[in-house]
């Protein structure tokens, strides 16, 4: 049924200028609230506030792994209730409103590379030289990792692992 509006003399067909305005203007004000946006109100995948003045995307990342931890390693998890490594960046990236892809592998060429000593919080740090592992930067040398089976998501020293790479997605 195309749609229509109602005028004086009755029910009218909405001409498509109306129509495209209309849907503009919706998609602006949801886009003007990035904590909700894609998703509408009821669903809160992204990150659980809008961002504060100042903070980047890696700290809204960050911020979502570190209140993932405590949740189990589950291999191939990514969410809500339990993770594996990359399952766990991947989301935590995700509520910074940035997709990278699902594995460490290919999170390992994702984004910009960056030295360890330009690391910020936020970034993905890729464990062993074939990629398998990664965690996220949490500041004072330590990453937020979901390490293994059987084990819980949680805080390491980033030396736990030979560090590969760092990545800086968004």
């Amino acid at each position: 049924m195309p749609w229509r509006i109602q005028s004086s003399g009755g029910w009218r067909r909405s001409p498509r200028a109306v129509c495209a305005t209309v849907l503009a203007a919706t998609l602006l004000s949801v886009a003007a609230s990035p904590a909700w946006a894609d998703v509408g109100p009821d669903v809160r995948w992204r990150h659980p506030h809008a961002a504060y003045p100042g903070e980047t995307l890696g700290e809204m990342a960050l911020q979502f792994a570190l209140d993932q931890m405590g949740k189990p390693y589950g291999y191939g998890g990514h969410g809500p209730s339990a993770y594996d490594c990359s399952g766990l960046t991947q989301q935590a990236w995700r509520a910074a409103g940035v997709w990278i892809p699902r594995t460490s592998q290919r999170q390992a060429y994702s984004g910009m590379k960056v030295s360890l000593s330009r690391i910020r919080l936020g970034d993905l740090v890729i464990f062993y030289s074939d990629a398998s592992h990664v965690g996220i930067y949490a500041g004072h040398g330590r990453v937020v990792v979901a390490p293994h089976d059987g084990a819980y998501i949680r805080l390491e020293s980033i030396a736990w692992m030979p560090v590969h790479d760092v990545r800086r997605p968004g």
